[in-house]
């Protein structure tokens, strides 16, 4: 099969290797589509501490399950009364395939707490990801919930952007959305477009979009923001004051590694809100300036998140699948497995919004 293949920091091969054997206990699936995180980017020019190179990446996984391992159980919490194998996977299922895999046993597995597992480990890091034609599950992944049937509404490609959805629902999750509140996003990337739209599901009235790029902004008028912000030529804290009657946004997500952007939120929340940092800054310049007299006096909280749970996963597709979120109008890019180098380097340049590796 042909597979995208990081062999060191910065080479990416695109070569024949032999299709994983389906695991006893997993699936073996045909990759339909595979879309490009930021994270993507990174790995490639940097590496990342839990990849062992030779690997194929990739982990915004959607596809067909043609092989089903032979001592595979069904999914956690999916198997009805009585034992029977109803909730099985059988060959021909569409799914999409959530990369953190928890380990379903440690103190926060059991507190429902997975995206803090002690043990987690990922798909296109500890495991071959999906920049290739076919991509074995493995049993942890397939016994904790990681797998999930595609709605018939959607295809591949969309159901592939299920995973950045999900790290969305996780992050509102935490902040707290709700009816009636005003939202500010800073990053009009592919992730807060999905915030925007998020947002909206959740009830929020207002939900303002802001970005240094004037070009990048224009790719999001997909979304249909209340407003957007171009902090390159404007005061973007105050214009937030000025969309919110003066109080500042209720729930202000950073979805950009910027410490610049970060401190900003601080000073764009209202009192009482949440501020979320949803992006991670780079690890040789992590620390911002943080006035805590802000919090103190304004009683605001600030929360991260990191990734996203299964069950964050088997939400965001029935939340694609109804409609409520728009997949489709994120994708501008669509490249082969010969071409996921070009893809990668597409997404660091920011030329669109949501590129996807496909098959033919």
């Amino acid at each position: 099969m042909k597979a995208a293949v990081l062999e060191q920091i910065g080479k990416l091969d695109v070569r024949d290797i032999p299709v994983p054997p389906c695991p006893d206990e997993g699936l073996l699936i045909r990759v339909g589509a595979c879309a490009v995180c930021g994270t993507d980017v990174k790995v490639y020019r940097h590496g990342h501490r839990l990849i062992a190179p030779p690997r194929v990446t990739g982990h915004e996984i959607a596809g067909t399950v043609v092989e089903v391992g032979k001592n595979s159980r069904p999914p956690a919490g999916s198997e009805p009364a009585g034992g029977s194998q109803e909730g099985s996977f059988k060959v021909g299922d569409r799914v999409a395939v959530a990369p953190a895999v928890p380990c379903g046993e440690c103190r926060f597995c059991r507190r429902g707490q997975q995206t803090m597992c002690d043990r987690l480990t990922a798909i296109g890091y500890k495991y071959d990801g999906g920049f290739a034609e076919f991509m074995a599950v493995p049993p942890v992944a397939a016994r904790n919930g990681c797998v999930n049937r595609v709605p018939d509404s959607l295809t591949l490609e969309e159901a592939a952007l299920a995973e950045p959805l999900a790290c969305c629902i996780n992050a509102q999750e935490l902040c707290r959305v709700s009816l009636g509140q005003s939202v500010a996003i800073i990053g009009a990337g592919p992730i807060g477009c999905l915030h925007v739209q998020l947002a909206r599901a959740n009830g929020a009235t207002k939900a303002i979009l802001i970005d240094l790029s004037a070009n990048r902004l224009r790719m999001a008028q997909v979304v249909h923001a209340d407003a957007y912000i171009d902090s390159s030529r404007e005061n973007a804290v105050e214009r937030v004051k000025d969309e919110t009657d003066g109080y500042g946004a209720d729930v202000v997500i950073v979805a950009c590694s910027s410490g610049k952007a970060q401190e900003q939120g601080l000073e764009m929340v209202a009192k009482r809100g949440v501020v979320n940092f949803f992006g991670g800054l780079p690890k040789d310049s992590p620390y911002i300036r943080f006035d805590s007299n802000l919090a103190h006096y304004r009683e605001f909280s600030v929360v991260g998140n990191h990734g996203a749970a299964p069950r964050h996963n088997e939400l965001a597709l029935a939340l694609l699948g109804a409609g409520k979120i728009r997949a489709k109008e994120l994708i501008t890019h669509r490249f082969g497995i010969t071409d996921t180098l070009k893809g990668i380097l597409t997404t660091e340049q920011a030329l669109g919004l949501k590129v996807v590796i496909a098959e033919a």
